[in-house]
């Protein structure tokens, strides 16, 4: 064909003869001896990886895997319909698969850090990325195979495809009895066998390998039966990739409510947990030196639902335990607010009980009694023999014998809206 499209993007141009490809794929397949080994030590690489939270070498671990082989023998049978290569490709992966889940198994079990890294996280909710990654990775991967100038694409898709972390954290959910972990990582590892192989399967069609069988009934069925099964992958990924977007939304939208309300306006936000996944949702915040009342909190509350957000807001203040929980969050966070800083906080909430900031009240007072000459307003506690302890405000003034006193004490419980009023003349 003299199409200068086709020739540009024709896939024929420096393929490898298809029965060296074959044969190369074939013996690529086996899971003995040295590959083993291999495995077994990559495996074993990947969780120590998983385990300190090292990307690197999680990533030494991926190019050192052999998990590659069977998988890509898998697609390139179906693609032929050649039963006894899918046969001892699948036999291979499970043997592959068994052992590196006994050895990550072993090893989570026996480690004595069992903390959940952000690595570890990161492969137990897969979602549709994970199997555009996967398709296109082992489309590439495939692609190389093919040629008689392998270049350089092979490391890369061994790294993107990600083979061993999902398979390591399936390990570490097994070792600690984690089956949400379990299930998430290892529905992640099945993702990325099935994708690869599919991805596969689609090249070796496109490049007309020759196929082991002619009747056209069987290999409908094939076809069939791949579809069916790439639908059973997707639409539970699409519903996890709906979710995971749902969540950013959610929290993008939280964020930005606390910035313009609260950050913004001078409130320092010490404490913040956003609890996506509880139902109702829960977003707990605590400041600094800022105690909001009840109608205060029903108010922000109120805005938050009128931004389309379904949560219920908490603000955590006065509680006896807050102060340990935010030097936890702290430590996770590596802030700078110290535990003195705090003290100083907590001290602040105690003063602010017994003070009345109020400075239009003073110039009212000076307006309607100008006779006062000298004014201390501030709450005590009273504590009656026969009750609990009471909130009063006291009022220290002195001032000139004409000035009503009865009168004083009638404003004053109107404009602080209490009849708890306690006033001495100095």
């Amino acid at each position: 064909m003299n199409n200068p499209i086709y020739n540009f993007i024709n896939l024929h141009d420096g393929e490898q003869d298809k029965q060296v490809v074959l044969d190369n794929v074939t013996l690529n397949t086996s899971f003995r001896g040295s590959n083993l080994w291999i495995l077994a030590c990559a495996i074993l690489i990947a969780s120590v990886g998983l385990n300190v939270n090292s990307t690197a070498v999680i990533i030494g671990a991926m190019l050192i895997s052999p998990l590659m082989g069977p998988i890509v023998g898998a697609g390139f049978a179906l693609g032929t319909y050649n039963f006894a290569l899918l046969k001892k490709s699948m036999k291979n992966l499970l043997i592959a698969t068994v052992v590196s889940l006994l050895v990550s198994c072993v090893y989570f079990y026996i480690s004595p850090f069992k903390d959940v890294q952000s690595e570890l996280l990161a492969r137990t909710a897969p979602n549709i990325y994970d199997v555009l990654i996967a398709f296109f990775g082992g489309l590439v991967g495939v692609i190389a195979s093919t040629r008689v100038e392998k270049g350089n694409p092979i490391p890369g898709v061994a790294i993107a495809t990600a083979l061993m972390p999902p398979l390591c954290t399936a390990g570490y959910g097994l070792a600690t009895f984690n089956f949400s972990f379990f299930f998430g990582a290892f529905y992640l590892y099945t993702i990325n066998c099935f994708f690869i192989c599919i991805a596969t399967f689609l090249l070796v069609k496109y490049l007309k390998y020759p196929s082991s069988i002619v009747d056209e009934k069987y290999r409908k069925r094939i076809r069939y039966g791949i579809t069916a099964l790439i639908m059973v992958m997707i639409i539970p990924s699409c519903y996890l990739a709906y979710t995971l977007w749902n969540q950013k939304k959610f929290n993008k939208t939280v964020e930005e409510f606390i910035d313009n309300e609260f950050t913004s306006r001078g409130y320092t936000v010490i404490y913040k947990k956003i609890n996506y996944h509880s139902r109702p949702k829960e977003i707990e915040i605590a400041f600094l030196n800022r105690k909001l009342s009840d109608q205060e909190i029903k108010t922000y509350n109120k805005l938050l639902g009128e931004k389309g957000v379904e949560a219920k807001l908490h603000i955590r203040q006065d509680d006896t335990d807050l102060k340990s929980e935010i030097l936890s969050e702290v430590n996770k966070r590596n802030a700078s607010i110290s535990e003195k800083d705090l003290t100083i906080n907590s001290l602040r909430q105690e003063l602010d009980r017994y003070k009345v900031n109020d400075r239009s009240l003073i110039r009212e007072m000076g307006i309607l009694f100008p006779d006062l000459q000298d004014i201390t307003l501030g709450k005590v506690e009273r504590y009656p023999m026969t009750d609990s302890a009471r909130i009063n405000f006291l009022f220290l003034y002195s001032s000139q014998p004409k000035t009503d006193t009865t009168k004083l004490k009638a404003w004053l419980s109107e404009r602080l809206q209490t009849k708890e009023l306690i006033l001495i003349r100095k």
